[in-house]
């Protein structure tokens, strides 16, 4: 499969002879020079040629049969200004293989584009015209899923549409039950409309309430992007649960208002490195209640209302790096090598109809290093919370470690080390652990506490199986080791460290604009005193990635 734009962009050939600063353009039948070379020139971009390609090569033969030229008649095919509205460049601005590769990586994280290459078609007078090419996915699933992990199952039946016209607008009507709730959800969004804007609305009414969220933002959409500015709401009203082995041992009613009004400035991409600035007011609103016929914990979190004024702040090194075979299978990962964070404090106050003064706080970190050739380490860590009273309250700490190491043809060992630390949560704060986030031997949300740990063993297969140029296969054999503990809710049961053991298999429906991948896991539980778990878990669900 072509690639464009990444490392040194080959879809353009080099120039075997020196360039003058505004060459007329190569002779006849010469090659092109390569974007480098045309950025060392001091080339101005001038027609953008957008070409989008159906689904489907029906000039290639594993391509050409009835499904595959059905599949092509029935899909809207993405317009162009669809894929301009994406493209971090237009005419006039000056060529650097910086924004060529950058908008390599925001067209192809577009769930509705499989592939894109870009290059030059023409270069005279310090002026290069340049093609976009890109190749859609299908996106229209009209049908019923299913899901099972840690002994719970849901289930949902849709349609959804990831590129409405070709429009780049997802439609989603989705009836759904799993182990929290059922009801009927619909949502419709899109982060490239005209204008720069991103739009979105979604409305959920379910078996234990309502949930509605609205968004209207003009955000940085790329490292250039100079200015952003925004308004969101959001409203949830819920039965939670408190778990403890599995098993529900209390309920309660949770409500939450959210909104967030903002407006933010870059100087842009400056020797590589973005600074980004944003100010705003937020205003987070929660209630806690008992309800009627349903056992209560022991004590609920008080009512709490933070309404306040905040300062954002992010930091971005553009050092990104393309990778294949870390957690997607023979596609091209975008790998962010160099320091990002992001810092964000407010201040709650009475003045303002908060329930209380408090400095609110919260910030992530990540960087990526090679420790060894065509080794991947990537390290993140989140904290916050809100300092109060004379001290920090609901703080939350976290930090993940993932390294890849590649030691054979399409095989990876992979390691995941993941922490989290509460100080002082409030009542009914709690992180789990279970078959639905890592522990995939054991129930759902099988411990509880204000402490977790988590370390995930995996050696990956990415095989070179294309099942009907639809789906690429990998597998993987894994073993998880983690707990959690601390606070009031610790599992009566087995409340030290656990550990699993299985193998699963991993399908990724790369012509389709599901980004999820199938898994589809079983799992062994090693060292449980509980007699009434399964010896085998059977995992079947889907993941954004491997």
């Amino acid at each position: 499969m072509a690639r464009a734009a990444g490392g040194l962009l080959g879809a353009a050939t080099l120039a075997t002879a020196p360039m003058a600063q505004e060459p007329a353009g190569p002779p006849a039948g010469e090659p092109l020079p390569s974007f480098a070379e045309l950025e060392a020139a001091g080339a101005r971009i001038g027609e953008v040629r957008v070409v989008v390609e159906d689904i489907f090569d029906l000039n290639d033969p594993r391509e050409s049969g009835g499904f595959y030229r059905a599949a092509n008649a029935l899909h809207f095919r993405t317009r162009a200004q669809t894929v301009r509205r994406v493209l971090p460049f237009g005419p006039g601005d000056r060529l650097t293989v910086a924004v060529i590769e950058e908008a390599e990586r925001l067209l192809l994280t577009r769930r509705y584009l499989y592939d894109t290459r870009i290059r030059p078609v023409a270069w005279r007078d310090g002026v290069v015209d340049v093609e976009v090419r890109t190749r859609d996915t299908w996106t229209l699933y009209p049908g019923i899923g299913v899901a099972l992990a840690g002994g719970e199952s849901s289930s949902a039946v849709s349609l959804r549409e990831y590129n409405l016209f070709g429009t780049g607008t997802t439609l989603v009507v989705n009836r759904f039950s799993n182990v929290d709730r059922s009801g009927t959800e619909w949502a419709i969004a899109n982060d490239r409309a005209p204008g720069g804007l991103s739009l979105g609305f979604e409305s959920s009414n379910n078996s234990d309430g309502d949930r509605r969220l609205a968004r209207v933002a003009r955000p940085f959409n790329t490292l250039d992007t100079r200015w952003a500015a925004g308004v969101q709401a959001a409203q949830d009203d819920r039965i939670d649960s408190v778990y403890n082995a599995g098993e529900i041992a209390s309920q309660y009613r949770y409500r939450v208002d959210r909104a967030e009004v903002f407006g933010g400035w870059s100087t842009g991409r400056v020797d590589g490195r973005v600074h980004r600035h944003s100010v705003g007011v937020s205003l987070t609103d929660e209630t806690y209640a008992t309800e009627p016929g349903l056992v209560a914990p022991p004590q609920l979190n008080p009512d709490d209302r933070l309404v306040g004024p905040f300062y954002r702040w992010e930091f971005i090194e553009d050092r990104i790096v393309k990778r294949t075979n870390l957690n997607q299978v023979a596609r091209p990962e975008f790998v962010a090598m160099g320091l990002q964070s992001a810092l964000q404090l407010g201040w709650a106050a009475r003045t303002f109809g908060s329930s209380r003064d408090a400095l609110l706080y919260a910030g992530t970190v990540s960087r990526g290093f090679e420790p060894l050739p065509a080794h991947t380490l990537l390290a993140s860590a989140a904290l916050s919370g809100q300092y109060t009273d004379g001290r920090a309250y609901r703080q939350l700490l976290g930090a993940r470690a993932q390294y890849f190491v590649p030691h054979a043809p399409n095989r990876n060992f992979y390691v995941s080390l993941a922490g989290d630390l509460f100080t002082n949560p409030a009542p009914l704060d709690t992180l789990l652990l279970g078959g639905d986030n890592g522990l995939r031997g054991y129930p759902l949300r099988y411990q509880a506490g204000t402490r977790r740990v988590l370390l995930t063993l995996e050696e990956r297969l990415y095989t070179d199986q294309f099942w009907f140029n639809l789906f690429r296969v990998g597998a993987a054999a894994f073993v998880d080791v983690g707990r959690a503990w601390g606070g009031d809710n610790v599992n009566r049961i087995d409340p030290g460290w656990l550990a699993d053991a299985g193998i699963g298999l991993r399908i990724f429906p790369v012509r389709a604009s599901l980004a999820n991948s199938l898994h589809v896991d079983l799992a062994f539980p090693i060292g449980s005193n509980n007699p009434d778990i399964k010896r085998v878990q059977l995992l079947f669900k889907a993941r954004a990635s491997f």
